[in-house]
């Protein structure tokens, strides 16, 4: 076989407490996919780390169908008819709120422009076309546009265009811990309500400003007073065992703010100082209040976002 491409994609924490759907931050935690030509005909994968396991090994795979689907809108393409192998090396957990299935998603669309244009595919407009076509997969971009494009970002669609704005962060720490419990992103959509108060509304859009310059700025304080939601935590946290006890444990050891990482299970969180002792309390919280045994890491914000490698 020879190795086409490689590209390395990082975890997200995406909503970040009131930013629901429109905010999310990079988290130094990579997956890495390699595109091989492949000996034969049809397109397998191999999968090593997070998920080995469970995760499929042929075109089922999350970052085959994307790719299939993407060139199949531009070329005539028969999967079964090529000769490509997918290697994932994953350090992301599967369905853990950090964004994996963003990772893939990103992937295929990374190999599939590479396959249409070898030479322009991860230049800026390259960029920009993978950044619009994950959106629209996705329906919203908040884990998307940061594994691409990295930090702290901020993006919304607009008359099919999707706007972002990238912001530079100083050196950010989180912890996230994240309990071994199956929470489906349909499920944690579908508790949602679908209307909100205006109260609300103008409750969360006063407070995701303010979590972006408490972290633009940081400033510990403020970002403490800011970190709340009337959104989706109230519905999601008590769906997930032992999660409100979680919260509340980091926030007894000295977090400066907690919230769910994207949709959950799992918990970010934001601390200065005494990460491990944070963690190590969310896992307790999460096995006696939850009967759930958790894993936590120590993260840093990653500035970069999705490193592509020819």
């Amino acid at each position: 076989m020879t190795k086409l491409l490689t590209v390395r994609i990082p975890a997200t924490s995406a909503n970040l407490g009131p930013g629901f759907d429109c905010m999310g931050l990079a988290l130094d935690l990579w997956n890495t996919f390699e595109l091989h030509r492949g000996n034969g005909a049809g397109i397998t994968v191999e999968s090593h780390g997070e998920g080995e396991d469970v995760l499929p090994r042929d075109k089922s795979h999350l970052v085959v169908r994307t790719m299939i689907e993407e060139l199949t809108t531009f070329i005539p393409f028969n999967p079964d008819r090529q000769a490509y192998h997918i290697v994932c090396r994953n350090a992301v957990p599967c369905g853990s709120g950090l964004g994996s299935s963003s990772t893939a998603v990103l992937a295929g669309l990374i190999f599939a422009h590479a396959v249409l244009d070898p030479q322009g595919f991860h230049g800026p407009a390259g960029s920009a076309r993978i950044l619009n076509r994950a959106f629209e997969i996705e329906g919203h971009g908040d884990n998307v546009a940061p594994a691409l494009l990295g930090g702290l970002v901020i993006v919304v669609g607009r008359d099919g265009e999707v706007i972002t704005h990238r912001i530079t962060l100083p050196p950010t720490r989180v912890v996230v811990c994240v309990p071994r419990f199956h929470f489906m992103t349909s499920h944690a959509r579908s508790v949602l309500p679908l209307h909100y108060s205006r109260s609300d509304a103008v409750f969360n859009v006063g407070r995701a400003m303010l979590v972006v310059e408490a972290l633009r700025n940081g400033d510990a304080s403020l970002l403490s007073r800011a970190m709340d939601d009337r959104i989706h935590e109230p519905y999601r946290l008590p769906a997930i065992p032992g999660a409100i006890e979680a919260k509340r444990a980091a926030l007894a050891r000295g977090a400066l703010a907690v919230t769910l990482s994207g949709a959950g299970p799992g918990i970010l969180a934001f601390a200065r100082e005494d990460h491990d002792a944070i963690g190590q309390a969310m896992q307790s919280a999460f096995a006696t209040a939850g009967g759930l045994p958790a894993r936590y890491w120590v993260l840093d914000v990653a500035s970069s976002g999705a490193q592509v490698f020819v």
